[in-house]
């Protein structure tokens, strides 16, 4: 044991005493953890923004948005323009009740309606977006209650003006007290708060990507509700208001639900019941592709491979600095048992044995690349801090990405160390003390 300890400080004692050459020598160590830890940290963050975001849309989803189709124009022969256009009622509870039926994979089905409208209660007036849903939406899209209660079947049935209002808009509109029981008017109708939603992390990357609202800011009636005493656009086809020749504005959008999610029972069936919900859509809006099907699993699996090739050219990179720093090592310490000939020798001479000296350049070259670890880890963890806030990434640094760096670093000094160790160790007593 004293041995190695002796070994030990002559290692420190050498490190020490050619400083900058040492900080040099480990650069490549420092970078190649530094990039590392980033690495691990953004992949870590990638996986968890995922994670999220699945929860967010839900497990085996399938989402119907519609389309409004886009008029044709034929040119005859005679050079008239004429207006080509096959008739689609739109996307509808119908086509929700047909999709029930005839899909056996499917779990549950949410039909939703979006209005843009106006809230005001106690005074305050706000934009906001009512969603005429049914129980299931809740289920579907991952939101459960805070507090309150759900739409009962009564509610449904009698087209009730009770609504579930989010966590976002209880803060805003009544800061500090529970608003269950209180009413508020939202366009021209006065609606009952039933419950509140619970708070949801939705982040701007997320609405972005994934094409969702913020759930925490809406307001939540029975579709019912919303279709009787708002708006239905399967009965009113022309919007309010009239042009100055008092010809009605007719509304581009003719579709009665603004969204229609499909939740499948596996996974594998995802692929197929889209295609089964597309068939029979296409065949009931009479051949007219007014719809979108999204699977918005696929497009985050799809994200999620993006991100796995990045952090694949990450560590490629981080390799590759880690094989650059072990090779400096290695020059370094070459050079270092060259200039320190006449010491090996002189170690021998008096008694050093072959395994002291090989433990000697071995600590050194440990040293090295541990102390070159340790400012690495610490570059790591200011870079994925830098990251976080400048490049609008999620990184997330990890115990287990710490132990990681150590270990290549470790790994490293003691393979790219060994070599030069075993060279100091193999030379000759006295033709060492005769080096000059």
């Amino acid at each position: 044991m004293d041995r190695i300890f002796t070994n030990l400080n002559i290692a420190l004692d050498a490190i020490l005493a050619n400083t900058l050459r040492s900080i040099l020598t480990a650069l490549g160590i420092i970078f190649g953890v530094a990039a590392v830890i980033t690495m691990l940290a953004i992949g870590e963050g990638a996986e968890a923004e995922i994670l999220r975001q699945i929860e967010l849309v839900g497990v085996n989803n399938i989402e119907i948005k519609p389309v409004v189709e886009q008029s044709e124009e034929e040119l005859s022969e005679e050079g008239i323009i004429t207006e080509s256009k096959r008739y689609s009622k739109g996307l509808d509870l119908r086509d929700a009740q047909g999709i029930a039926r005839i899909l056996p994979t499917a779990r549950a089905i949410s039909p939703e309606v979006v209005i843009e409208s106006n809230v005001i209660s106690g005074g305050r007036r706000r934009s906001c977006k009512l969603i005429g849903v049914e129980t299931a939406f809740f289920e579907v899209s991952n939101i459960p209650l805070r507090y309150g209660q759900m739409f009962s079947t009564e509610h449904m049935e009698r087209q009730e003006p009770v609504c579930i209002i989010g966590s976002g808009m209880a803060k805003k509109l009544f800061p500090g007290e529970r608003p269950l029981g209180n009413k508020i008017k939202v366009g021209s109708q006065w609606l009952t708060i039933i419950g509140v939603s619970q708070t949801l992390n939705i982040t701007e990357k997320a609405q972005e990507n994934l094409g969702i609202r913020d759930y925490n800011m809406d307001i939540y009636a029975p579709i019912s509700t919303v279709l009787s005493r708002f708006r239905d656009r399967a009965k009113l086809k022309e919007a309010e208001g009239f042009f100055d020749d008092e010809e009605p504005k007719k509304d581009p959008n003719y579709h009665q639900l603004d969204r229609l999610v499909v939740q499948i029972d596996q996974s594998e069936f995802l692929a197929s019941s889209a295609e089964v919900i597309s068939r029979m859509l296409q065949r009931k809006h009479n051949d007219v592709v007014d719809f979108e099907v999204i699977i918005p699993q696929q497009l985050l699996e799809q994200q999620q491979r993006t991100k796995d090739i990045f952090n694949l050219v990450l560590s490629a990179i981080a390799g590759i600095s880690l094989l650059v720093g072990g090779i400096g090592i290695m020059n370094i310490m070459l050079a270092s048992v060259l200039e320190r000939t006449k010491e090996i020798g002189t170690r021998l001479a008096i008694g050093a044995k072959k395994k002291d000296i090989i433990t000697q350049f071995l600590f050194e070259a440990l040293l090295i690349s541990l102390s070159g670890g340790i400012i690495g880890v610490l570059l790591g963890l200011l870079a994925s801090f830098l990251v976080s806030q400048f490049a609008g990434i999620e990184t997330i640094v990890s115990p287990i990405a710490i132990i990681i760096s150590f270990g290549f670093a470790s790994a490293t000094g003691l393979i790219f160390g060994l070599s030069p160790a075993q060279k100091a160790a193999e030379k000759n007593p006295v033709e060492s003390l005769r080096y000059e």
